[in-house]
């Protein structure tokens, strides 16, 4: 991991609070890779990030989430699966060492959702007047939160793929003809980010 200074070259830590992370997000076990890099502050609070993570991916918060952070849990508070899950809206990212795990993942709908594997690639200072969280680069569309998990996303790209089919058919048609699983559309997610950013 890289730390840098205004500058751009290698420097001392910033403060707490005017430092940001870029964080690599990939959604775990689906090739090609469904990827986001996310810049945020490091005083967001893990709820603020979860918010991020839904908006990169064009979920709708609509199950469950947790995130793993080292050996601790954070998301919707609950006593589950023998292991106590801390609330994500009293941590932030500087409060939870964020940027000193090895491990950090995401996951929402357990079962049949999605896991996605972060990683801290780098941290910079703020910039003046920047605005934050960001998305700054990525590739392909983000599975649809209810195709039924990873072998439903599979058998969704595959049938999209034979649109002359029935399945192609009904799968084009639940998911509307915006979706293309090819396409990033990185405007559009920055734009929920902004309206994001200014309720928090």
């Amino acid at each position: 991991m890289i730390i840098l200074h205004e500058g751009g070259g290698p420097g001392p830590k910033a403060a707490a609070g005017t430092r940001v992370y870029a964080l690599r997000l990939t959604v775990g076990s689906i090739q090609p890779r469904v990827w986001r890099r996310l810049l945020v502050r490091e005083s967001m609070w893990l709820s603020r990030l979860h918010e991020a993570v839904q908006t990169s991916f064009g979920w709708y918060d609509y199950q469950t989430h947790v995130f793993s952070i080292g050996e601790k849990r954070y998301g919707n508070p609950v006593f589950r699966e023998g292991a106590m899950i801390d609330d994500d809206r009293d941590a932030s990212l500087a409060a939870v060492r964020f940027a000193e795990h090895d491990r950090l993942a995401y996951d929402y709908l357990f079962a049949d959702g999605w896991h996605v594997d972060i990683r801290v690639e780098k941290i910079v200072r703020a910039s003046k007047g920047g605005v934050y969280p960001a998305c700054v680069a990525g590739e392909r569309a983000g599975p649809p939160e209810d195709c039924g998990g990873i072998e439903g996303y599979q058998d969704m790209i595959c049938c999209l793929q034979h649109p002359e089919t029935d399945l192609g058919h009904e799968w084009r048609e639940w998911l509307g003809v915006g979706y293309d699983p090819e396409k990033c559309d990185l405007d559009a997610v920055n734009k929920a980010l902004k309206r994001l950013a200014k309720t928090g």
